[in-house]
């Protein structure tokens, strides 16, 4: 059963890394700083390695890009002693790899950027548990009800609207109003995008087939303009091409740092607690191929330090998930955003999101 289980799953992934591109990362350059540095950080918890359990090699795949967390894995790497050999990718299509490799596969950690796919890798089986001393220290909304995978950073999807055109008085404050004939032509979505396949996935769950196609039937007669990322997005909401556009909530900060605060687009979080305000993470998992599970759990224990947890919040404006670190001050807090009640695992199904989309005419 799970060896037929496990060929659903790599065949809906291997789809996915086809169809879809990668969410564009930010380059931490690129991205507002916090207002205060981060203060210095210990040595991550973790278990301890002797001289003789140390491997020579723990192999990461990342479906973070290297711009991204390159430096913080270099920073795991001086800390730890702990050589780090990161194989860099899309996220589903590394997930697909794990898969495809079997009991073969060198990873020892796979460290992505969607609980779509952490949560496709563990109903595949390909996790072992995490400790719970690692679990506990992030919020349950936010790992795997199992214990397979545990969140890093979070990421909130959200409305970027073009401030020239929209005052605060004027926004929606649910996915379904988009449908309403006032906002024809006017917004933009990115269907092959991975973080949008996430939040059709979250509409999905939450209110089922029959209303998610009816939502992406309503989102098509309303004329929605495609984009092929988030960046394009926000970039036509600044330019004024679209007034309102569907993103992760951090691509609007590297065009507030770059252009400044005259850069006429802003972050809206609707109100409804619909799919539209879901808050997604980049998480970590513990492979079954591993070959030092002390190693392994080392380096997820530091992607929850406080060394990390403020690398996320200042280099790359994610939320960090770790009770008593800042979040950058330019974001909304967690608790005051409207959240819906969502097992992130639940998003695992990837191929009914694909075959929907393409069903819809979404999705060519």
């Amino acid at each position: 059963m799970r060896t037929l289980q496990s060929r659903a799953v790599l065949f809906s992934l291997l789809i996915l890394a086809l169809l879809i591109g990668a969410c564009q990362p930010i380059a931490p350059s690129a991205t507002a700083p916090a207002a205060d540095a981060p203060a210095a950080a210990t040595t991550a918890p973790g278990p301890e390695l002797s001289a003789t359990d140390a491997p020579a090699t723990l192999v990461v795949y990342s479906g973070r890009n290297e711009n991204l967390v390159g430096p913080l894995i270099e920073q795991f790497r001086a800390a730890s002693g702990i050589q780090v050999d990161v194989r860099y990718g899309d996220t589903a299509e590394l997930a697909a790899t794990i898969l495809e490799e079997g009991q073969n596969s060198p990873a020892d950690v796979y460290f992505g950027q969607d609980a779509g796919a952490l949560g496709a890798l563990d109903k595949a089986g390909r996790f072992v548990p995490l400790p719970q001393t690692i679990l506990d220290q992030v919020d349950g909304r936010f790992r795997a009800a199992d214990g397979a995978w545990v969140g890093a950073s979070g990421r909130a999807r959200v409305f970027v609207y073009n401030t020239n055109d929209l005052a605060e008085a004027d926004l929606p404050n649910s996915i379904w109003e988009l449908t309403d004939p006032q906002w024809k032509g006017k917004v933009g979505w990115a269907p092959t995008n991975g973080s949008f396949q996430a939040f059709v996935t979250a509409l999905r769950v939450l209110e089922g087939e029959d209303k998610a196609r009816e939502w992406l039937a309503g989102m098509i007669a309303n004329e929605t303009q495609i984009f092929s990322n988030n960046t394009g997005i926000v970039e036509a909401v600044g330019r004024g091409e679209v007034q309102l556009g569907l993103v992760n909530h951090y691509y609007l900060y590297r065009f507030l740092a770059e252009q400044g605060e005259s850069f006429p687009a802003r972050n809206h979080h609707p109100t409804a607690a619909d799919a539209g305000s879901i808050i997604n993470v980049a998480g970590v998992g513990i492979l079954d191929t591993v070959k030092n599970q002390a190693a392994a759990e080392q380096f997820v224990s530091f992607l929850l330090s406080a060394q990390a947890q403020e690398y996320f919040a200042s280099e790359t404006t994610e939320y960090p998930l770790v009770e008593g670190i800042a979040i950058n001050p330019l974001l909304t807090p967690l608790a005051e955003i409207s959240t819906p009640a969502i097992d992130l695992n639940d998003l695992a199904d990837l191929q009914g999101t694909l075959e929907l989309l393409q069903e819809s005419g979404a999705l060519q």
